[in-house]
């Protein structure tokens, strides 16, 4: 793929104002990790909750019509209590009346294998209100690696590839929206696969990587630039 055909924006901005800002127009899909509460001192699990849900519902509701929101999320392990954020994320969903079209797990370790704080694996959800995805192209719904990472709290790259894959081959939109974009894999697995992407980061150094990284030509691995 010839990433130099794709257009790729990184805003160094706070995430929540340019989406509030952000007026929805067609076109556009979305992909959200939202921060962790260990990223908001002083918070509560209840108010940190609240955020979290709130967040989600503002990108929900700025996804185009014929597009999907993406949610990749690792839960946590809080005062010996289960955090779950896909719980959160499809309380908001269904609030916006979005509908979760396809839920996948990401392997962090080998199966069978004992964690500590965070559990073995991540989640993907997808919703839409009107995108049917079609069966002939479905692909698996556990995935052993979540790939390469460029940085401790960055998606992999099988899992920006996924997300990025399904978004150009099952949806008509053209662009792949990052809010939280840290240092850009899911913005260079969207060019990799021919999507324009747009990624939004307060953290001037993360955004500078954000808008350098690529994917190497045999897509396994990352490029600084």
């Amino acid at each position: 793929m010839d990433q130099t055909k794709t257009s790729r924006e990184v805003i160094c901005q706070d995430a929540l104002t340019w989406l509030q800002e952000f007026s929805e127009t067609s076109n556009h899909s979305f992909l959200g990790s939202l921060p962790d509460i260990s990223e908001f001192p002083g918070y509560s699990l209840e108010k940190w909750s609240e955020w979290f849900q709130s967040t989600a519902e503002l990108i929900l509701s700025r996804t185009s019509p014929e597009g999907v929101s993406i949610f990749f999320q690792s839960d946590i392990k809080l005062e010996n209590l289960w955090v779950d954020k896909a719980y959160i994320i499809q309380k908001a969903a269904e609030k916006l009346g979005h509908k979760l079209i396809w839920h996948k797990i990401f392997c962090r370790v080998p199966a069978g294998h004992i964690t500590f704080g965070r559990p073995a694996y991540s989640h993907m959800l997808c919703f839409s209100k009107t995108v049917i995805p079609d069966l002939t192209k479905s692909t698996a719904d556990v995935i052993p690696d979540l790939g390469d990472k460029t940085w401790v709290r960055g998606m992999g790259l099988e899992a920006s590839l996924v997300a990025s894959h399904f978004v150009l081959n099952q949806t008509t939109t053209k662009f792949l929206v990052n809010p939280f974009c840290g240092e850009g894999s899911v913005l260079a697995a969207a060019n990799y696969v021919g999507l324009n992407a747009i990624g939004i980061e307060r953290s001037p150094k993360r955004a500078e990587k954000a808008r350098l990284l690529r994917v190497a030509d045999d897509g396994k691995s990352w490029l600084s630039a």
